[in-house]
């Protein structure tokens, strides 16, 4: 895999919410990929990459569910940016690109839960508007696990490059 510039790069985790961690995930456990989110956040942070905190709030509950909140290790810090969605993909009327691109990025690395709602829904449009997108499989999972490699094999693999978090940390790094 070619260096990722941390200059140009976001890492972008999806709905990292206790009401979504806790459902049952395949073929990774919801805290398996909170731990790779984070490794991604870390590598991010330390190598002046923007970190990108996504969450969903449903349409029109209020308040909304319990566990709606992020988990307090997934919490923005200074420096990151925090959005907040009301549909699967993370561009739709959030004012994600406006952010992304006032910060010179044109490279996503998009990681969280689940695989083929709003990680797909957020590297689709990424992709169509004009970012290189980075696919990490293992910091990611779907609510089955056929949805997630169905994803990660015939979608991902057209969108973008499909790695292990190990490797795209390793492209942060240079």
């Amino acid at each position: 895999m070619d260096a990722l510039d941390p200059t140009r790069t976001a890492v972008v985790l999806i709905d990292l919410q206790r009401r979504i961690v806790d459902q049952p995930t395949a073929p990774h456990t919801g805290p398996e990929v909170v731990e790779r989110c984070l490794a991604l956040a870390g590598a991010a942070r330390a190598t002046g990459a923007t970190v990108v905190v996504v969450r969903v709030d449903r349409p029109g509950p209020d308040p909304q569910p319990t566990g709606s909140e992020l988990l307090p290790e997934v919490a923005p810090r200074e420096g990151d940016l925090a959005i907040v969605k009301h549909s699967w993909g993370a561009f739709h009327e959030t004012g994600l690109d406006a952010a992304l691109r006032a910060r010179g990025v044109d490279t996503l690395v998009i990681g969280g839960l689940v695989t083929n709602f709003g990680v797909e829904q957020t590297a689709r449009i990424g992709d169509e508007i004009g970012y290189r997108v980075v696919l990490p499989h293992d910091a990611m999972s779907g609510l089955d696990a056929y949805a997630h490699e169905f994803a990660v094999d015939y979608v991902f693999r057209r969108l973008g490059t499909v790695c292990t978090t190990a490797e795209a940390i390793a492209a942060l790094r240079g």
